[in-house]
């Protein structure tokens, strides 16, 4: 009987949280094909149980030591670990949110926890991806997973549309992505970051192919963040996919694209920081304005809270620019802190609609507070926190980068953001002041579950806990870039 080397025993141990998601999947998809309809709730069982076995792998696996394993095309080190459990604690808090929406809409089939968990997996493979190949491939697979779950009502026009959208836009991006490590991997000849860094600090390397592939590059990291210019698809996909997927997309994927961005920008073109921090620069400051000032003329919430993504992205943006530790590692936390975020606003809008009334207009939130008090404090609280109000942690996000881009210098450019988080403060605003002040357009009661309600009660404590004590979250941050 043979026995693994230690080489690859320690290769496996490093991707156990990764293991342990495609196990879960490929488990919940055979349990599917024995399971009656009216046993779709061993589907959710079985996924809840597989995130929490992966969460607590990343604890058993983690460690301030990092460790590469399979001829070092993956890592694992404190970023990756943070990152993780972070996309981890999200994923399940999707699960719990949309239980009822998608069992009363004929949607609470296997295929969507399927695809969920290979999403998940793609995210976790980008995470800890240690050269462009690994991390090419684990974007396709999220990429792959959004694409299907974007149309998953099959009886919604407006979800094929969005998707077909996705699709098209995505597979561009993608491209441009493709095409910059194609060029990047031209001038180092290897995919490896540290082979990039390397061929950016030496001299032999002609640097037009190197800046050309990083243009390349940063504008399939802009589409996936959904910056500006490449922000096209976020408000129609935003509005026409199903809001279980909506809360997914707008949370999870946003950190593994600051991974994404964290790897290329900061490990393997680290030597180009001037180049892509003017690049930046503008990004941020065209999400800022577009995202802030679009959001006001929005009706619809699920638009509006699109382009309030948009202009996080900005503020994630900002850190990455600041080009210091201090940076990296307040972009890293504003990341983490706005997957929250989101997470609790589209996990509240699931929980009050009701069986066939989907909650899409603002005035769907009107006298919120009439008909559940509970739920409307917990989307008063997010709406605070998105618009920088203390003590919540969004306040304590934009500080972070604030003070980050000051102590560089730019304090013009501080000074933009900080007027148009101004500017942006009118619609959060306005969300509270419909659940507070304005009469419910309708009586019917909001019904939810228990395990909905300690979700979204977890999702509030955590985001006025972080705001009140943000100091061990972003000592983690800071332990990711030190050194």
């Amino acid at each position: 009987m043979t026995t693994l080397t230690p080489s690859i025993s320690a290769s496996l141990l490093a991707i156990l949280p990764e293991l342990v998601i495609l196990i879960t999947a490929c488990t919940v998809l055979i349990a599917d094909l024995y399971t009656r309809a009216d046993q779709k709730q061993s589907n959710h069982t079985l996924t809840l149980i597989g995130l929490l076995g992966a969460l607590l792998a990343v604890g058993f696996v983690g460690g301030s030591v990092p460790t590469a394993a399979f001829s070092e095309s993956f890592v694992r080190d404190p970023m990756s670990d943070l990152l993780k459990g972070a996309i981890l604690v999200v994923s399940l808090l999707t699960f719990v949110y949309a239980k009822d929406y998608m069992r009363d809409r004929d949607m609470w089939v296997g295929e969507y926890h399927v695809l969920l968990l290979f999403a998940v997996l793609g995210m976790l493979i980008m995470v800890s991806a240690n050269g462009f190949l690994t991390l090419y491939l684990g974007l396709e697979l999220l990429s792959l997973c959004l694409y299907a779950l974007v149309a998953f009502d099959r009886d919604s026009k407006a979800g094929a549309e969005a998707a077909m959208k996705y699709f098209v836009l995505g597979a561009l991006g993608s491209g441009m992505l493709l095409y910059g490590i194609s060029m990047l991997y031209g001038a180092s000849g290897g995919f490896a970051f540290a082979d990039v860094a390397a061929a950016v600090a030496s001299d032999a390397v002609n640097d037009k192919i190197l800046v050309f592939g990083l243009v390349f590059a940063l504008i399939g990291i802009a589409f996936k963040f959904g910056a500006v210019p490449f922000h096209m698809w976020m408000p129609d996909v935003y509005q026409g996919a199903p809001t279980p997927i909506v809360l997914f997309l707008s949370s999870a994927p946003k950190i593994a694209a600051f991974a994404m961005a964290a790897r290329i920008l900061i490990e393997a073109l680290g030597g180009l920081q001037s180049d892509w921090g003017e690049i930046l620069v503008i990004l941020s400051v065209l999400s800022l304005a577009l995202g802030n000032v679009v959001a006001i003329a929005q009706t619809n919430i699920k638009r509006m809270l699109a382009y309030s993504t948009i202009s996080h992205v900005g503020f994630i943006f900002l850190g990455l620019l600041a080009g210091s530790e201090q940076g990296y590692a307040s972009a890293m936390f504003y990341s983490v802190v706005y997957a929250l975020m989101s997470a609790g606003a589209f996990g509240v809008l699931l929980l009050i609609s009701n069986k066939g009334q989907d909650v899409q207009e603002l005035d769907d939130l009107k006298g919120l507070s009439d008909r559940d008090p509970w739920l409307a404090a917990m989307m008063a609280l997010i709406m605070f926190s998105m618009a920088g109000v203390p003590p919540m942690v969004g306040f304590v996000a934009k500080l972070l980068v604030l003070e980050a881009i000051i102590a560089q210098g730019m304090v013009w450019l501080a000074i933009i953001a900080v007027i148009f988080s101004i500017i942006g403060a009118f619609y959060y605003l306005r969300v509270i002041k419909m659940i507070y002040f304005d009469k419910p357009i309708t009586e019917v009661p909001v019904v939810t579950n228990a395990s909905a309600r300690v979700a979204i009660t977890f999702n509030g404590a955590a985001i006025l806990l972080l705001g009140m004590y943000p100091a061990a979250l972003f000592s983690l941050c800071q332990q990711a870039f030190a050194g």
